[in-house]
């Protein structure tokens, strides 16, 4: 008999080599229809695993995540069965679950997959799902894998296999394809209710572009048809709030091929809108004690040697620039944080100076692939909002938990309500991906840890999900549609200033070392302005929105009396514009709401005579009249609401 140890404390005894899916048929057969996966001692693995030894335990159904990705994970495979009958002789890369669904690389060889094709695999994947075929494990030696697909013609999983180490390596089958996979998996298909293949894009093997570009098929399966038919409402919302769609259509930013792939351009109404957001977390942190600094673009590759980014980005940045100097060469900087160092070491400090908080809105740059940019969430060039303080270990605790404060403080002013904040760890056994001692990285994980729980935080823990240097609290929001993205993040680093030998004089006249905490509460400007604008749909707050009202005079006998009232608004700090076409009075005020102008005032006859506005509100129609003083007051009001102020 073996103890199992349920994740309320609870311990029963089961026969040695039981499952995971025999242990929910004891609890309910409710539980044992419902289960995808099982969490083995922190490792989830296939339902149908045997359990030899003591354990513990957690089952895993729809709605955790981890029974998402075995359901996915086994989706991907039953895809790649369909394809392999659809289309005899392909050869597969990798096919993994991904946040919302999965997807395939595949080589097709000559043949170019189309969307026309895309519901006849489909059809095939249903009914291969329908056929209720087992997920079967078989464990195998390096020789046997590399046999097996060297047999096939395979070089995408032969080149896999050759990085695998002997005696970890499994296949698992599913009807007529097999695969080299870890899995975990479910235990058969017959879950699998319904399926939508969502895109095809290309994807080079392994990012490189150096390398062939495959079909990338993504897909997104369920348990229960009416769970895929919310999922396709939920992308048809999100087409109309594609970030991309709304900034053109709102003038906030563009692209150009002259200027190169991956490089924003911010023109007049979106290069305010980031100015007002810029403004607003200025002040923030000028309340906080921050002081603002500014860094060149580039600097000496020596610099990224030193602080380990070279080594670890080095593959993923723009390449060096030679200068005229023979063996000098210079990068475009792809972090902020080693320039912040050097201002550190600009002069001597002693423990009274600390803590020590630098700022600067500082643009990086990173050489994405072009098939992963995506509009402002991917791009090349991106300043991020960068600080990083400099203090005591008396002082860490504290100073992190006054960063959450000001990241919480920006999503209540944002209104992002939904945010879980994840605490990223590294993976014990990955060492080699991270720098610094074990006993720094502990001290580093337990004060955020501690921070977490004192600021009553909602938390997740992800191992492996550190940056190489330090640990870090990322905070994971909801938007306004249920979507998740990583928006902020905090970090504490042991580790630059050792690399750089930063210093501190002590109260006992000895030289220290001062602890960094990185922090970013907006992350990128390029993507925050992105999510904000898919958030809100392009309907900003008002203190943040280009323009805050528009005026509209019913004929043009009233333009004067119009511009008149802009320049007025314009006194009061009041973002406003005349639209004076010789249209009619309906269709501006339709043109101005596709505009998603929050307050749209009409002027005529009665208004001119009696100095006040006929005030409509976005979204919500008319709402009187008022005199010009009163809509005033009230738009202010409404500004100072938004913002906290009282």
């Amino acid at each position: 008999m073996i103890n199992i140890i349920f994740p309320d404390g609870n311990v029963r005894q089961f026969e040695a080599g039981v499952t995971g899916y025999e242990i929910a048929c004891s609890i309910s057969p409710r539980l044992a229809a419902e289960v995808l996966a099982v969490d083995l001692n922190n490792e989830t693995v296939d339902l149908n695993r045997p359990i030899t030894t003591d354990a513990s335990i957690k089952l895993y159904k729809w709605d955790d995540v981890e029974g998402r990705q075995a359901f996915w994970h086994s989706s991907s495979h039953i895809m790649a069965e369909a394809l392999q009958e659809l289309y005899p002789g392909i050869k597969f890369g990798i096919g993994p679950a991904i946040e919302n669904g999965f997807y395939y690389d595949v080589d097709f060889g000559s043949h170019s997959l189309t969307e026309a094709e895309l519901p006849a695999i489909e059809a095939k994947i249903l009914e291969f799902a329908r056929e209720k075929q087992a997920f079967v494990r078989r464990n195998v030696t390096k020789d046997e894998a590399l046999k097996t697909y060297t047999e096939k013609g395979d070089p995408y999983k032969c080149e896999l296999i050759g990085e695998l180490q002997d005696g970890t390596i499994s296949f698992y089958t599913s009807g007529n394809f097999t695969d080299l996979c870890r899995g975990p998996h479910l235990i058969d298909t017959s879950l699998i209710k319904a399926v939508k293949l969502t895109a095809l894009a290309g994807a080079y093997w392994r990012g490189n572009e150096k390398n062939k570009m495959l079909t990338r098929i993504y897909g997104i399966t369920f348990p229960q048809k009416k769970l895929l038919d919310e999922y396709l409402l939920l992308l048809e919302e999100a087409k109309k709030r594609d970030h991309r769609k709304i900034g053109k259509e709102l003038e906030l930013f563009t692209f150009s091929q002259q200027v190169g792939q991956g490089l924003p351009i911010w023109l007049p109404k979106g290069a305010a809108l980031r100015e007002r957001l810029e403004n607003f977390l200025r002040k923030v942190q000028k309340q906080h004690g921050y002081q603002q600094v500014i860094s060149p673009h580039i600097g000496q590759k020596e610099l990224y040697v030193t602080s380990g980014h070279y080594a670890k980005y080095g593959a993923d940045s723009f390449k060096p620039i030679q200068t005229p100097i023979e063996g000098e060469e210079f990068m475009l900087k792809p972090m902020n944080c080693p320039h912040h160092c050097e201002v550190y070491k600009a002069k001597p400090h002693s423990y009274k100076d600390l803590p020590i908080r630098l700022a600067e809105f500082g643009t990086v740059y990173r050489y994405e692939q072009s098939g992963e940019l995506h509009g402002l969430t991917r791009v090349r060039s991106f300043t991020q909002d960068d600080a990083h303080i400099f203090c005591t270990p008396e002082q860490l605790k504290e100073e992190f938990c006054k960063v959450i404060d000001i990241v919480l403080y920006i999503f209540k002013t944002l209104d992002f309500t939904e945010y879980t904040a994840q605490v990223s760890l590294r993976d014990p056994n990955k060492a080699d991906k991270y720098i610094g001692s074990d006993e720094n990285w502990e001290k580093a994980e337990r004060a955020i840890v501690e921070a977490a729980e004192e600021r009553g935080l909602k938390t997740v823990v992800e191992i492996g999900e550190a940056a190489f240097y330090g640990p870090k609290l990322d905070f994971m929001v909801r938007d306004a549609i249920g979507r998740k993205w990583q928006l902020g993040t905090i970090q504490v680093d042991y580790n630059l200033p050792e690399r750089f030998e930063l210093e501190y004089i002590g109260a006992d006249d000895k030289r220290h070392r001062p602890i960094m905490i990185h922090r970013a509460p907006f992350g990128s400007m390029e993507r925050f302005v992105a999510v904000l604008i898919e958030h809100t749909s392009g309907k900003f707050p008002l203190w943040l929105t280009p323009e805050q009202a528009v005026i509209l005079p019913v004929s043009e006998k009233y333009n004067d009396y119009a511009h008149a009232l802009q320049n007025r608004l314009e006194q009061e700090d009041i973002r406003a514009f005349v639209d004076d076409r010789n249209e009619k009075i309906g269709k501006k005020i339709r043109d101005n709401e596709l505009q998603r102008i929050p307050y749209l005032l009409v002027v005529g006859e009665k208004e001119v005579e009696s100095k006040s506005v006929a005030v409509r509100k976005q979204g919500e129609g008319d709402r009187g009249v008022m005199p010009v003083n009163d809509f005033i007051s009230f738009l202010q009001d409404e500004v100072k609401k938004e913002i906290g102020k009282n």
